[in-house]
Order: C-alpha cells, then structure tokens, then sequence
C-alpha cells in the first residue's frame, strides 16, 4: 500500500510503558490462560514475518474479552524487542489507571475528538520501528462467521498518513476440538506495508485491510475444523483432562495395563 506521511504531534504522546510490570503481568495472565483453555495453536502455515525493521501495526478480529491476553502472549513470545501499545476505552482505562504502564492509552468512545487523538498517538507511536501498535477495528466483539467483514473507519484513517509502516493482519479463532476446554487458534496473514507514493484513500485502506482479515480468518476457520494437530505449533499447553474422579479411574486404568497416563482426552480414544 502507498500512502502519505502523518506527522506526530507532542499532545498524543504513547504512555509510558513499564518493562518490568509488563513482564509480571504477562506471566500472570500466562497462568490465567493455561488454567481455562487446552492449547494455544498457531498455524505452521501463519507465523509472523521475521526480521522486520518497520513500525508494526498488528490488527485482529475482535472474537471474545481473552484477545487483549492472547496478543500480550504472542508480543511476549514473538516481539521481545519491541513495545507494545492499544488503545482502550477511556471510561476504563481511568478504573483501571495501571493499564497506562501496560501500553494502553485511553480513548472515548464515537467522537471526532477521540478520533483525532487517537491518529494523533498512533502516529507518535510508530516513528519508532520499536514499537508495535495492536489493534481491533471491529470495534466490538463480533463473531468469527460474520461476513463480509466490517471495520471501523480509524485503522484506513491511519494508515491513509503514514508511510513506510508494515500492516499485518492475525485471526483469532476460540473453539472446542475434543476436550473439555477449548482451543485458542492462531494465524497471521500476509503483511502489507505503507508508502508515500500513489497513495489510497482511508476507505479504500479499510476495504484493503478488511479483505486480508476476512482471508486469514476463513483460512483459520477451514483448518479448525480438519482438527488435524500436524498443522499447528503448540504455543502453550494448557489443563487437561475430564474431571478429577474419571481422571483418576483412567490412570489406575493405564497403570494396570502398562501404559504411560496421557491426561488429554482425545490421546486415550486413539488407543
């Protein structure tokens, strides 16, 4: 995409972010996530871009209240070198005013005010290719099926001022395979980066960036339902297992028949 340069501006300056409350809190929602879910899989097929040197914007669909975790993840795993910042919304993020160290910075809600702002902080943020600005510009939860896709004007915005950016869609799909807890699956699309020449509209930057979610989400949706675990990189291993009774049956089960406990569920059916 080609598209021209937004100048930053010192009353949208990002927050201050806390390397150190950053790496806490990562490892605490770690913990939160393993304890609810079976996996977290990203597709062999959907890893990250190596090697970027480019301000990043990581967009993804808005699927449950768990993506702000999961992004905090793979920034953990995938960008360690890099800052990350969100925008949140404003009534919350003065409940929650820690969030600020996070990355998060504050804006409200259908105004051309938070708009402007909101353009305004973006732009400082990616002056720096160290940082990484994580976006949902569905601006809601929606689900995973809807089509066609429909974004909020503000990512065609931003990207329609700003040049030499990478733009790099992520699908987000949660799902039940054959646990009892779901699967968090992972994939992300082909990157798109901006330029000063030739530029695109903001609508038509939206229509750009809309297709290539709805691509890497369909793609996502298609090898959920082959279920075929040679087609994914466990990321984290979460709980497994039935209930503590029929677990504990089952054990006692494979200790007498010589066999290794494997508490995933769907291990024991293929025996």
């Amino acid at each position: 995409m080609k598209i021209a340069m937004l100048k930053a501006s010192p009353s949208g300056s990002p927050p201050l972010v806390s390397p150190r409350l950053v790496k806490m809190f990562a490892a605490y929602a770690n913990r939160y996530v393993r304890r609810r879910f079976h996996a977290i899989r990203i597709l062999k097929t959907g890893m990250p871009p190596r090697d970027v040197s480019l301000p990043l914007v990581i967009y993804i669909n808005h699927a449950a209240w768990w993506d702000p975790l999961i992004c905090l993840h793979l920034a953990q795993r995938y960008f360690t070198d890099r800052t990350s910042y969100a925008p949140i919304d404003a009534a919350a993020l003065q409940r929650y005013s820690f969030f600020k160290r996070l990355g998060f910075f504050g804006i409200e809600q259908k105004s051309m005010r938070a708009a402007t702002k909101f353009l305004r902080t973006a732009a400082a943020i990616l002056t720096s290719p160290r940082n990484i600005l994580w976006l949902t510009p569905q601006g809601c939860f929606t689900d995973v099926r809807e089509r066609p896709l429909r974004l909020e004007h503000g990512i065609g915005e931003l990207a329609a001022r700003l040049e030499n950016v990478l733009f790099l869609p992520l699908a987000i799909e949660y799902t039940f395979w054959t646990e009892p807890r779901p699967e968090i699956l992972l994939s992300f699309g082909e990157p798109t980066i901006s330029h000063n020449a030739a530029p695109l509209s903001a609508p038509d930057c939206t229509k750009v960036f809309g297709t290539a979610l709805e691509e890497v989400q369909d793609e996502l949706a298609t090898r959920s339902c082959r279920r075929d675990p040679n087609e994914w990189i466990v990321l984290e291993r979460g709980t497994s297992g039935v209930n503590p009774f029929y677990d504990t049956w089952r054990r006692v089960r494979a200790y007498v028949g010589g066999k290794k406990f494997a508490p995933d569920h769907h291990v024991e059916e293929l025996r």
